[in-house]
């Protein structure tokens, strides 16, 4: 007697995930800053994840309060942001003597200095060192120059496996993920998701783990231990090199990196060129901005410096990578090389109202948020139409929060502007598309008074089409505005009308306000007489 089976197949216990939604619809690509697609598109893509949006939005709003409680504890906050730009303007006069005083410094405390051109050669110069040591397991500090470099999934073609040790970017690794914040990666990921993903990819996982935070810490810690003991070799970032004694630091809050710093054998670090500082001295000013405006922190847990190697204590090998990639391009644009001074704190993201919607896998590059979208368009020299990133400089809408928020003081919106001209320029010399002749069109009623009176008069018509004071839908051709965003209706009154309306006899401002200045004085002109 045969048997006839009814119902739907169960998948076996080993192929069922644990959370059923964790895993991720990014595939990790070769070009770590260039995903292929546009912002609209990956916009489009990610705003469709509501979970995401709920697990960003209360992440950053947490991150902001934090930060701003810290920030008003500091009596001297606008001058230790000025005292950081000065810095840093300063690196960008000098980088060539000070990098070449920062080489001489590490080779005189016994590291050993290397110079990649581009992120392949980066990659290559630490795959060379890691097989020199006949190994093919090392240990990393999280940096965001290895993602840029994509170092881990060229460690992997090469047979090495690299463990990334800070507990979001292990979350992220473990999943085929891609980071989607800058200090951050897993921001995107609520605790029940990393418990799946740990049950389902850490195979020394607790089968009763829970979603427990204290639980999580804890499992990851015994995971990450025998890593560490294991490892022989490290690869790291750096957070700031400071050329005046050849030190090189990580700031960090898990103390991950202490153990990598410290433990194996030999130390890695590869570092992009402009994370100088002149004098040691500036590591004050950087050590009190960046935990603040990083994690709301007063300070980091974990700060590590070391100079050099030191005989009988920590790695007795020292190789320093200083890597370009595209950052002298940048610096030779007098607006645009501002992005260089960035210290990766990710405070323009956290307040940022567009990553705080779309998420930072929308960018399609590791630098999410409003300092990738200036910063990414730069290093890869992609402001042509045909590039996906020429989009980014146009995923703002140019608050100006970021701005306010950059502990060392970037002017982020005019950059923004400054790489959108840019952009504009390049298409100068292809078809114009729709946008242009829009603006073709528009632009001689937009410098006519009369003409432009005229046509505000009829765009009051839109109150009778719109509905709860907007607009959400128009034919072609400005349907290619109203599928992204809403059109608000006209106001009952323009400030033309408003102005006639409450200044009958014609006050100028300036007028005005002189006479509200002597309204406020008149002890004074007492006093006088």
């Amino acid at each position: 007697m045969t048997q006839t089976f009814l119902g739907m197949p169960a998948a076996s216990p080993e192929e069922q995930p644990h959370t059923g939604g964790w895993r991720t619809n990014v595939e990790v690509p070769q070009d770590t800053l260039r995903w292929g697609h546009t912002f609209p598109e990956g916009a489009h893509k990610t705003l469709a994840n509501t979970q995401m949006r709920r697990n960003l939005g209360h992440a950053t709003r947490t991150i902001r309060n934090k930060r701003q409680l810290r920030v008003d504890e500091m009596p001297d906050w606008e001058d230790l942001r000025e005292a950081a730009e000065a810095v840093k303007f300063e690196v960008a006069s000098r980088l060539p003597e000070l990098l070449e005083q920062f080489e001489a410094n590490v080779t005189a405390n016994g590291g050993i200095v290397h110079w990649a051109r581009d992120a392949a050669e980066a990659n290559r110069i630490v795959a060379d060192i890691i097989k020199s040591k006949g190994v093919d397991d090392v240990v990393k500090v999280k940096s965001m120059a290895t993602q840029e470099t994509n170092l881990n999934e060229y460690l992997a073609d090469e047979g090495i496996t690299a463990h990334e040790t800070d507990l979001a970017e292990m979350i992220v690794q473990l999943a085929d993920d891609m980071p989607s914040h800058i200090v951050v990666p897993a921001i995107h990921r609520n605790r029940s998701e990393v418990r799946g993903i740990f049950l389902d990819r850490m195979g020394d996982a607790p089968e009763d783990l829970s979603d427990k935070p204290e639980e999580l810490a804890g499992a990851a810690r015994a995971h990450l231990r025998k890593k560490f003991l294991h490892a022989k070799v490290a690869v790291s970032g750096t957070n700031m090199g400071i050329a005046e004694t050849g030190t090189v630091s990580i700031f960090e809050s898990e103390g991950n990196g202490r153990m990598c710093l410290t433990l194996p054998d030999t130390l890695i670090t590869l570092m992009g060129i402009e994370k100088l500082v002149p004098r040691y001295q500036d590591a004050e000013i950087f050590t009190q901005l960046l935990p603040r405006s990083a994690t709301g922190e007063r300070m980091n847990p974990y700060t590590s410096m070391w100079t050099g190697v030191t005989p009988g204590d920590g790695p007795q090998e020292f190789h320093l990578i200083l890597m370009d990639n595209g950052r002298t391009k940048v610096l030779t644009d007098p607006i645009g090389r501002q992005a260089l001074a960035c210290i990766r704190c990710g405070s323009c993201m956290n307040i940022c109202p567009v990553y705080q919607h779309t998420g930072g896998h929308a960018y399609g590059s590791v630098y999410p948020g409003p300092i990738g979208s200036i910063l990414t368009p730069q290093l890869t020299q992609g402001l042509d139409d045909d590039d996906p990133v020429h989009t980014l400089p146009f995923a703002s809408s140019l608050c100006g929060a970021c701005a306010e928020v950059c502990p060392v003081k970037i002017d982020i919106p005019t950059i923004l502007i400054h790489l959108r001209a840019r952009s504009v320029d390049v298409k100068r010399r292809l078809v114009p598309d729709m946008w242009d002749v829009a603006m073709n069109v528009t632009a001689p009623v937009m410098s006519n008074g009369k003409a432009w009176l005229a046509a505000t008069e009829g765009v009051k018509a839109t109150r009778l089409i719109g509905k709860d004071g907007r607009i959400g839908a128009l034919p072609f051709p400005a349907s290619l505005w109203t599928r992204s965003r809403d059109l608000p209706i006209a106001p009952k009154e323009s400030l033309r009308h408003w102005w006639k309306r409450t200044h009958p006899e014609g006050i100028t401002p300036s007028r005005t306000a002189t006479d509200a200045v002597d309204a406020a004085q008149p002890d004074v002109t007492e006093e006088n007489r």
